[in-house]
């Protein structure tokens, strides 16, 4: 209670006296009393993963540069008792201006949720913001203020190991899922102790990196970019989102965090963005190994004068940025308009008034044990799962299989349902697949297991072993996939087959005729093959998070129907990248029936198509899609049309349905693809029930960016597609837009 009354007594003179002002008075004059170097200390940001630890060089330099007001921001100090003192520290300043604390918290802070492409195979837009609110309620109670997420990009290449960060490779879905992970992180107004800031990352078009290679560059059209990479951003910019993070690679030859079309041009200029960028680490520095920038001061100044706000550990701002401007080579009106952005997030978290407010060691013991934390993961786990085969119906597992045999690397492992970018990989509150099911199934189901093989190298001496286990079994469970650490940033893979000798493994197995179930786990899409052809049952639990094995269990019980849909379409060789759905054209010589490949635009050692499409996911049900009724055959701009048609649970069992509506454009000023996501609904039906069900369908839909970069829709006729996936269209119609 002392040191937060010394606080406020320091505090005092500068905000108090006004706190009843608006907050961009309280801003101006804040930056009247700072001087130029305290002005620039707002800008930078440095890790302190080590800040409260032992003694050293860099803790006492960054601990003096706070006290002196020479940070603005602090990325890897977290709980709230570390925050509180390091919080203290930096009112020590001159003008107690507060530290924002940030971390990244991408799936989840204490209660590890399914990884983010994960979360998109559920379609469920409530289900991913709790995830992300679930997340942010955890931070902010460890005195964190702000997270680096979500990354919004649309990754279409599943050789860069980033997918596993975003939403796949539609830029609706993308969109959609961008709004509500920024609602969960932040809520509908910033200021909660229960929220924190979200940061859209990475502006942009990172998702494009050539050849799926991390930090690489990026070439595109302007086309390419407004239609497909940017919309996903803008969606987060209209919900709200506090912060941007530009992005590594360059944007046809320039880099993003020198990129002025992108940051001043786009984002704060034609979009109007109240809120900061801040670079990626080390960003800022890093374009002049691009040969972009000559020096680290040269570097500052592009930087800054792009529109890239607070730096990143390059420390380019802190070192060069004052005699930047006292040389007249740095704009001081940049200076104050990127130091007005911070601090403006600053007032709104309500840290001038309360620097201590998220640092509140009862409430991060509260929070961080709540029960219903692991019931929401629990839930988003079952439904981020995509069954991928189910012949036969061997799933769910038959009451009469008696003996099950769990097999494969991944059957008792922890640390890797977690997956990449989690805080802490706390395997004691992770329960693996093999327990998951020996508790669920209880002693009613005697389970055995063997691992097999790794899932590197080319061990085969388990094999043995595992084979002696199932032909003891009714059945075995095989997990299989990849280790937490082999996708995720600088993770990228020119080979994505499933690795090691998994899939032998699979062999010898399926050689016992025993029906084998297969578990797949991974974070990105992945070729199988083998598998894809000749398991019994296929369940894609990608890296379902702390609640993974309880998750999996239910699903594979039958206690939950799984309902997930592909976010991303999974390849049959690498050689068909990129393979996106929205990425296929007709051409002009299209493949127009199966083995007609002879001068078309085709493949002689495989089909065009993926193994599994976008949109792609069974259920242990099915459903008819009955009565298309499109309301008007015309319609004028200023009109709409409902499409409506009937979904039925023609099978045994309640299930979820995620109807989608696709669009084709088939004579335009620019050649469209094949088919583009506008709409989608998630449905609970139990069996035999029905509803109708309404797709609205207005010149939104029918628009697209045009050469000349304006967002048009041109009169014509557009087919209406409706479907279970984007190779599943079961009802289809027309509508004509009149001039």
């Amino acid at each position: 209670m002392k040191r937060l009354l010394f606080a406020a007594f320091f505090l005092a003179p500068c905000l108090p006296a006004r706190a009843q002002q608006p907050v961009e008075q309280r801003i101006t004059a804040l930056l009247q009393q700072m001087t130029l170097e305290e002005k620039v200390g707002q800008l930078n940001q440095y890790s302190g993963r080590e800040l409260t630890g032992p003694a050293s060089t860099r803790k006492t330099d960054q601990l003096n540069a706070i006290r002196s007001g020479q940070v603005g921001s602090m990325l890897n100090v977290r709980g709230a008792a570390n925050t509180r003192a390091i919080q203290a520290e930096a009112l020590k300043s001159r003008l107690h201006i507060p530290l924002l604390f940030s971390l990244d918290v991408v799936h989840g802070y204490k209660t590890v949720f399914p990884i983010p492409l994960a979360e998109a195979a559920s379609w469920d837009l409530a289900a991913i913001r709790l995830s992300a609110h679930v997340a942010a309620k955890e931070a902010a109670a460890a005195g964190i203020h702000w997270t680096f997420a979500p990354m919004v990009d649309v990754g279409r290449d599943p050789r860069w190991g980033r997918v596993m960060e975003g939403a796949g490779e539609d830029t609706y879905l993308g969109a959609q899922i961008a709004r509500a992970r920024v609602l969960g992180f932040q809520g509908e107004k910033l200021g909660g102790t229960d929220a924190i800031m979200a940061c859209a990352k990475h502006f942009a078009a990172y998702g494009a990196a050539l050849a799926g290679r991390d930090y690489n560059a990026v070439d595109m059209s302007l086309q390419q970019l407004w239609e497909v990479y940017l919309p996903p951003f803008r969606a987060a910019a209209d919900a709200g989102v506090a912060t941007f993070m530009n992005s590594f690679n360059t944007l046809n030859g320039v880099p993003a965090t020198g990129n002025t079309y992108l940051q001043r041009d786009i984002l704060k200029g034609q979009w109007q963005y109240p809120g900061f960028v801040v670079s990626d680490w080390g960003s800022i520095g890093e374009m002049v190994p691009w040969g972009y920038a000559a020096n680290k001061a040269d570097a500052a100044q592009k930087a800054l004068a792009a529109g890239s706000d607070m730096d990143m550990e390059s420390d380019a701002y802190h070192t060069h940025l004052a005699q930047l401007v006292k040389d007249g080579k740095a704009d001081m009106s940049l200076l104050d308009d990127a130091v007005r952005r911070i601090l403006r997030k600053k007032f709104e978290l309500g840290l001038f008034d309360d620097p201590y407010r998220f640092s509140n060691e009862k409430r991060e013991k509260q929070v961080l044990n709540d029960p219903q934390n692991r019931q929401a993961a629990r839930q988003v786990a079952r439904q981020s799962m995509v069954l991928l085969k189910n012949d036969r119906q061997a799933l769910p597992l038959h009451r009469a299989w008696s003996r099950l045999a769990v097999i494969g690397p991944l059957a008792k492992s922890k640390r890797d349902l977690d997956g990449s970018w989690v805080p802490d990989a706390d395997t004691t509150l992770i329960t693996s697949i093999y327990d998951g099911l020996a508790q669920r199934l209880g002693s009613k189901t005697q389970l055995s297991y063997a691992k097999g093989c790794d899932v590197l190298g080319d061990s085969r001496a388990g094999f043995a072993a595992a084979v002696e286990t199932a032909q003891k079994a009714d059945a075995v469970v095989l997990t299989v996939g990849e280790t937490w650490d082999m996708t995720g940033e600088a993770k990228s893979r020119t080979d994505i087959r499933l690795p090691g000798v998994q899939e032998e493994l699979f062999l010898a197995l399926k050689a016992t005729g025993k029906p084998i179930i297969v578990v797949m786990l991974g974070g990105r899409p992945l070729i199988f093959n083998t598998i894809a052809d000749q398991a019994d049952a296929i369940l894609l639990a990608w890296w379902p998070g702390a609640e993974g094995g309880h998750a999996l269990a239910d699903v594979l019980s039958g206690d939950y129907n799984p309902a997930g849909k592909l976010p991303s379409s999974f390849p049959r060789a690498v050689g068909q990248l990129p393979i996106a759905y929205n990425q296929q054209y007709n051409t002009g010589r299209p493949v127009t029936r199966p083995g007609d490949t002879r001068y078309k635009s085709a493949y002689i050692d495989a089909p065009n198509t993926p193994r599994y499409a976008f949109g792609y996911g069974l259920s242990y049900t099915t459903f008819q899609y009955s009565e298309l009724k499109i309301s008007r055959p015309q319609l004028t701009a200023a009109e709409t049309v409902q499409v409506q048609f009937t979904l039925t649970n023609t099978g045994p069992v309640a299930g979820e349905e995620v109807a989608q509506l696709y669009l084709r454009d088939p004579v335009a000023s620019l050649v469209r693809p094949l088919k583009e996501l506008k709409d989608f609904q998630k449905v609970l039906l139990k069996p035999g029930e029905s509803k109708t069900l309404t797709f609205t369908v207005g010149k939104d839909k029918l628009s697209f960016y045009n050469q000349q970069l304006a967002w048009v829709a041109e009169p014509g006729e557009f087919q209406l597609l409706v479907g279970s996936a984007s190779d599943d269209i079961r009802l289809s119609g027309k509508v004509e837009l009149l001039p």
